[in-house]
Parts: C-alpha cells; structure tokens; sequence
C-alpha cells in the first residue's frame, strides 16, 4: 500500500510557488498577490511606527518628569499663624525632617527647597516665571538640569547667580552672563504696608530638561537667596525627595508619612502626572485596536486573491485530485500560496517599521521643513520632538497579530479548494 506523503511535501511547495508567480494569462492572479503583499506591509509597517511612537513618548515623558522633578514631595498641612489669620505651610525644622526622610530604605535624595512664583524682568521683556530655592549641591543632583549635553553654563558660579531654563531665557531674550530683575510683590514689610522687592541676578547657567512647561517657566536660586527674598527665614516650603525605583513610589508612601512627622503630607509624581498617563495608557489602547483593525483589513485582501486563484485554478485542482492528491495537500498547497504572502509582507512592514523608529528624527526633521516647522508644536505637547523607542516586545506583537491573521484568513479559501468535487471541477473543462 502506497504511503501519503508527509504534510508540506517538497511538492506541495512546488506547486504553491508555481501559483503565486503564474501570469494573468495563464490563470494567475499576480495583481492581487501584490495588492495583499503591500497591504499587509503598509499596515505591519504603521502598526509598528505607532507602536514604537507610543513607546517612545511614553518614556520621554516620564524620563522628563523623573529627571527633573522631585519623585515625590513632602509638604506640611499647615497652622494657623494666630497674628495674621493664614494658614502658614511653611516647614520651621525642616532639617530635622531632612534627616528622618533620609533614613527611609529606598530614599537617594532629599532637598529642602523654596518656592514661589514671580514676575522675571529683562531688556524691556516680562515673563512669569517659578523659582525654585535650593542649594548647589541638591542641584548638581537633577539630572536632566546639569546634562552637560544641553546645559549651557557653569554652576560653579550658581551661589553667586540664577540658573534659567532655555525658555525663560529666550523669551526674556537674555544669556549667560546677563541680568534679569525678579519682582515680587510679598516683598519687605514697612509701617507703610508691603512693598514689591526687586533684585537683579547674573545668568550662570542656562539647563534645557526637554519639556517646554519647565524650561518655560523654572528658574532655580541658591536656598538662603531664596529664603530672604520669599521671606521665608529659617523656614522650607517642602522638601523634595527623589527615590531608587520611582516606579514604585507608591508602596513608599506610607514610610515617608511617618518619617515626616503628624502634620505632614506626600504628593507623588504619579499624583501630579496620573491622570495624563492613563489618558495615554487609553489612547494607546485605542490605537492599538484600530491598527489590529488595519492588519485585518490587509489580510482580507489575501482571502479575496485565494478565492480568485482557486476559481482560476479548478481544472488544475480536479487534474491533481484524480492523479491521487488528498484533499490535505490541496488544502496545504493554497494555504501556503496564502501564508507566504502574509510572511513576506509581515517581514517587509517589520523592516520598513524598524527603519522609521531608527531613523524617526532625520525622517522628522525633512517632514519639519516641508510643512515649513509647523509639524510640531512644543508648548501643545510638551516635548520638543517625536520620540520613538523600539522595544522587541512591540515587534513581536506586530509579527504574531500579522502573520496570525493571515494564516487563519487563509485557511477559509484553502479548505474550499480542497474539498471541491474533482468531477464537477472538470465537467465543464
């Protein structure tokens, strides 16, 4: 007794490669082959750019806002000042909690600081901006302020000056060794009432983080400075602590609420940037769908050039089923003409995908100046360019939901190819 041949024989093979390069003339249906090839390239293509883009910005963002803001913020509840009526927020011992926040496991970093928002002056220019009061030291601490690939500067000379970010400075048109005038009005107090208190500061250090709502607005003093022009002697508005894995800043909570005494409180990076991150983490979602949408539309089109070529092919089939072919290599020799348009097309969109996440900001920067540099806008997004970070992970997403679909739209075609009836295949031959 004869014995079948093992499934995907060399034949079987043979015969699928014979179909996919035949002509229109000779039964073939090449255009559709090539409809469905750069279908499903262009849309394996999109789905791993937008993959990539998501990621990309995803990381940017948080990197930015873990590399230039405190992990996490420790501020007082407040009291009520019996002179005035206010609630006063400031820390008086705010060394002493200094120090207990330190001993916290995990904590790398913490900083008393002094904030305050005023009016920066300069060259006839005005621009609000927010002062951040700390010392030297906790500054050299930040690392997206003294990278030293986008500072400009020294901060040697910070005790004596201001640090800036690239925003303040071109929107007051200054540089460094340049003077700018902060005003405020809670200045010094007089019989008289209180009135606004002016200083002027040297430019020492110009930083750029990369996100447009710092460098527009931040501007960093050295601690006692800040202390005397805010008012704030003796005293810290909060105290800045950074964390070893920020990502986990949560379960550190509670440790740092009884380290900072009764009166304290903890607002978190993750409290001040959640809600845009799960916006994102929606957005991404979405996408990710209407894309998957995309790949199946692409692998449709497959089904639709099975379909022709099995109609095309019926004399062929009804030959090759009375020569003694089983219905499961008939139905491998079509799934293989399919499968192999989805693998080829999947692999051309992953290497076209690749190329554009590798290559995204000279490919970025050639699109901004054909629109004239109107493609982004930094003060809407935040960020100065289209990021883009290729993980595997998103590759092989792309690959698996690409060459999935393609493999179970083929069966469909291929099982009616392999279950047509030889002889009515051939009666009208």
């Amino acid at each position: 007794m004869a014995r079948s041949p093992a499934p995907f024989a060399a034949f079987e093979w043979l015969i699928a490669w014979r179909y996919l390069r035949a002509k229109r003339a000779e039964g073939g249906v090449s255009v559709m082959t090539w409809i469905s090839l750069i279908g499903i390239t262009l849309a394996v293509f999109a789905l791993i750019a937008t993959l990539a883009v998501r990621s990309g910005f995803r990381a940017e963002f948080v990197d930015t806002i873990l590399g230039a803001n405190a992990h996490a913020t420790v501020y007082s509840a407040g009291s009520i000042d019996p002179a005035t009526g206010r609630v006063d927020r400031t820390i008086a011992d705010y060394q002493a909690m200094a120090e207990r926040v330190r001993e916290v496991p995990g904590v790398t970093r913490v900083a008393p600081l002094v904030k305050g928002q005023v009016m920066a002056s300069a060259e006839g220019r005005n621009a609000g901006v927010q002062v951040f009061g700390i010392s030297p030291g906790d500054l050299r601490a930040i690392p997206r302020v003294v990278d030293p690939e986008t500072g400009r500067g020294d901060l040697g000379g910070f005790e004596a000056g201001i640090a800036i970010g690239s925003g303040v400075a071109q929107e007051l048109g200054v540089t460094l060794g340049d003077r700018i005038k902060l005003i405020s009005p809670d200045g010094v107090k007089t019989p008289f009432g209180t009135t606004p208190r002016i200083n002027a500061y040297e430019v020492t250090y110009i930083f750029s983080v990369g996100r447009y709502d710092i460098d527009r607005v931040r501007v960093y003093l050295p601690f006692s400075e800040a202390q005397t022009f805010f008012n704030r002697d003796g005293r810290a508005d909060e105290l800045e602590v950074t964390v070893a894995e920020p990502e986990n800043i949560e379960a550190m909570v509670p440790d740092l609420l009884r380290a900072a005494g009764e009166r304290a409180q903890v607002w978190t990076w993750r409290d001040a940037s959640g809600s845009f991150l799960r916006a994102l983490e929606v957005e991404d979602n979405v996408m990710f769908v209407i894309l998957s949408i995309l790949v199946l539309i692409a692998a449709m089109n497959i089904t639709s050039g099975l379909i022709m070529l099995v109609k095309n092919k019926g004399r062929d089939i009804g030959i090759l089923r009375t020569m003694g072919l089983s219905e499961g290599s008939v139905l491998r020799i079509f799934f293989i003409c399919g499968a192999f348009t989805g693998l080829i097309g999947t692999a051309a969109g992953v290497v076209l995908g690749c190329l554009f996440a590798i290559y995204i900001d000279p490919i970025f920067s050639a699109v901004n100046v054909m629109m004239g540099g109107q493609v982004w806008d930094p003060s809407i997004r935040g960020i100065y360019q289209l990021p883009a970070q290729l993980q595997l992970g998103d590759v092989l997403t792309a690959v698996a939901l690409s060459l999935g679909l393609s493999f179970v739209v083929t069966i469909f075609p291929a099982r009616r190819a392999a279950r047509m009836n030889p002889v009515e295949a051939l009666r009208y031959e």
